[in-house]
């Protein structure tokens, strides 16, 4: 049903928070691609809990195992599956939810559309799920790397805390230079504070991760319904505690004249270029050849250790007050998250091209 994405390069993953394990399995995957499984491990190590002091002290390895698609390092063009074992469930620390709806959760309207939920972390609709997907945003970047496409994404802002540098001017090779994930050190560092402050307290935080995406050639996407933006769109409100999504200019843009949103034609060594980049380099759904750049809006965790009001599945008013290893902000660890989906739509879209390069 909805547990896959993509037409022509197509992911599919399966797994819960507290089961034995969660995993994938990608078609579509052109062989020949060398399989570099470290490059792989090392995007899952950007995601995997238990990294730095401002995030859920759940403890896992996130080693995968490939079990098919694969043959003397490389892909053979049929069925990629891999798993991740599941070795730190605290599966007690959710009985007290058997009967409590948690507020902003997906533990009701799970309930309402199957007729039963898992407790234990939220099941299927935990964001444990989402390593899975960084297996397969890999692979995709695996690919795109040979196309000379590079994506890069970073916390752009935490709670009422944002750079002072536009996206167009982060330093994308420093974003890996704290654990926040912010490219501006100062600004990451009141970025660390304030998440600190809020875990002490048993609060969360929302923010923006911005992305930008380098290399694409004119041409990638397709007109009306399946336009670039609206399959990226797609696939960053897919993330767990997505909220919100916008490219270019984006909301920005709504204060913004045509005289000065329009981005004048150029020719730049003989190719076909522009002046500026409001549009981000989308334009009628097909990518112009400039950086493709975007972001994400995550809402605050809604998981946190302070008393909320609630109902009981029986219909009686409780408090709740959580217990577990929650993050007190997702953004850190779901930059990898946010890359990995954009690889995937990305060559999903070459592969569907009728003039591939």
């Amino acid at each position: 049903m909805s547990n896959t994405i993509g037409k022509l390069f197509t992911f599919t993953s399966f797994g819960e928070s507290h089961g034995v394990g969660i995993g994938g399995i990608v078609d579509g995957c052109p062989a020949g691609v060398e399989l570099d499984e470290a490059f792989v491990q090392q995007e899952l190590d950007r995601r995997k809990p238990g990294q730095s002091k401002i995030a859920t002290p759940r403890k896992e390895d996130d080693k995968v195992e490939f079990l098919s698609g694969i043959f003397e390092g490389r892909t053979t063009g049929t069925p990629i599956a891999f798993v991740i074992w599941n070795q730190n469930q605290h599966s007690k620390d959710y009985d007290h939810l058997k009967e409590v709806y948690r507020p902003s959760h997906a533990d009701y309207t799970y309930e309402q559309k199957y007729g039963v939920r898992d407790h234990r972390g939220g099941g299927r609709s935990s964001a444990r799920e989402t390593a899975s997907r960084v297996v397969a945003g890999a692979i995709a970047k695996l690919v795109l790397r040979k196309l000379g496409v590079g994506i890069t994404a970073f916390t752009s802002q935490v709670g009422p805390i944002r750079m002072t540098a536009g996206i167009q001017e982060a330093r994308l090779d420093a974003v890996e230079d704290n654990i926040v994930r912010c490219p501006e050190a100062e600004t990451a560092q009141q970025m660390i504070d304030y998440i600190s402050e809020l875990k002490k307290n048993g609060d969360s935080t929302g923010g923006t991760i911005s992305c930008v995406i380098k290399g694409v050639p004119a041409g990638w996407g397709e007109p009306i319904f399946d336009k670039l933006q609206a399959r990226l769109a797609f696939a960053m409100l897919s993330i767990n505690a997505s909220h919100g999504f916008d490219y270019g200019a984006g909301f920005d843009g709504v204060a913004m004249k045509g005289s000065q949103m329009n981005d004048p034609f150029t020719a730049v060594g003989g190719k076909v270029s522009t002046t500026t980049n409001h549009s981000g380099g989308i334009q009628g759904g097909i990518s112009n050849g400039q950086d493709i750049y975007f972001r994400v809006l995550f809402k605050p965790v809604a998981t946190i250790s302070q008393k909320q009001s609630t109902i009981t599945t029986g219909m009686e008013a409780t408090e709740l007050q959580a217990r577990g290893r929650h993050d007190p902000c997702v953004l850190p660890r779901a930059v990898p998250i946010v890359e990995a989906m954009a690889a995937i739509t990305l060559l999903d879209l070459y592969l569907s091209q009728s003039n591939p390069i």
